[in-house]
């Protein structure tokens, strides 16, 4: 019961206290990303946690470009986990799942987060390149998301499910 509670009161983040996620919760949150399922057991997906406010104001410059837009697109959250796969036939699927992983197992550590897009955008823009390169990441990854993480500065309201999304046959 206590996995379905967590699944069921989990909401994006948007609104983080600058309080950086300490390495005890950042590495369970990580652990959980790695035991995401993946297609044939391939474990094709890579995980960089980017706590150093240097690197995490240029992937915010970053996505923010990629979308014509001033502002932080991170929503101030201190902590940024981009989530990248190499090409196979289910890097978007895997990613995917790590991603929910991720989300799910920050919420039953106390944290807030949310998926932020533009990741596929990011890492096929030469700075992106630059980034894989500096961390000895293969230069052909693709990315999937960036889970921002941290403290939450305000409790996420709970929005109601659209109806009629289950058919039953």
């Amino acid at each position: 019961m206590e996995a379905m509670e967590n699944l069921l009161t989990r909401r994006s983040c948007r609104n983080y206290k600058p309080k950086q996620v300490p390495d005890e919760l950042l590495d369970k949150v990580l652990e959980a990303g790695t035991f995401a399922a993946s297609g044939m057991n391939r474990q094709n997906t890579f995980l960089v946690a980017v706590r150093e406010k240097e690197t995490r104001d240029l992937l915010s410059k970053i996505n923010a470009g990629v979308m014509e837009r001033e502002g932080d697109p991170f929503y101030g959250a201190p902590c940024v986990i981009v989530v990248l796969a190499a090409p196979d036939m289910t890097y978007l699927e895997d990613g995917s799942l790590v991603m929910g992983n991720l989300m799910n197992a920050a919420h039953a550590l106390g944290l807030g987060s949310c998926w932020i897009h533009r990741a596929k955008q990011t890492f096929e823009l030469p700075e992106g390149k630059e980034l894989l390169k500096k961390w000895g990441l293969p230069e052909n990854l693709i990315g999937i998301g960036n889970c921002i993480l941290g403290f939450e500065a305000e409790t996420p309201a709970e929005k109601p499910r659209k109806e009629g999304r289950i058919i039953k046959i």
